[in-house]
């Protein structure tokens, strides 16, 4: 099986777990945080929020600068909200850690649309228009 279609799985696998899994554990998060289910359901919107408002100057800020190093690093970044997030002791902390969690789901998602082409050999690439180019 081909390097990068095993990336893009591990990718999709990633974003289940990250953005959905918390919505079926809201009432044990609630009760280990000691707040209501409503209050622990900002982990959730606070995510979306950073994700949607990041993407975008993340995306600006990253854009001329080489693919594979930024995403490296954005798996750093991904790794230490995860860690964050898993030895959270108070609200706050985790939801510090689901905000950082972010940077790797919103530029990610962007990468995955185009990165695949650039995976096959020359010959079997699509045609690039010029209004999807990618950089």
């Amino acid at each position: 099986m081909p390097v990068g279609l095993i990336a893009l799985a591990l990718g999709g696998f990633r974003i289940g777990l990250t953005e959905f899994v918390i919505a079926g554990l809201l009432p044990e998060v609630a009760a280990d945080f000691g707040v209501s289910e409503a209050s622990a359901g900002w982990f959730i919107s606070g995510y979306a929020l950073s994700v949607v408002v990041g993407a975008l100057g993340l995306t600006a800020a990253v854009t001329r600068l080489e693919r594979k190093p930024v995403l490296a690093g954005l798996l750093v970044l991904f790794i230490a909200g995860n860690l964050l997030s898993a030895t959270a002791d108070g609200y706050w902390p985790m939801m510090l850690g689901r905000i950082i969690q972010h940077s790797r789901t919103a530029r990610s998602s962007a990468s995955a649309r185009w990165w695949p082409p650039e995976w096959s050999r020359p010959a079997r690439r699509p045609a690039r228009s010029r209004s999807c180019s990618p950089g």
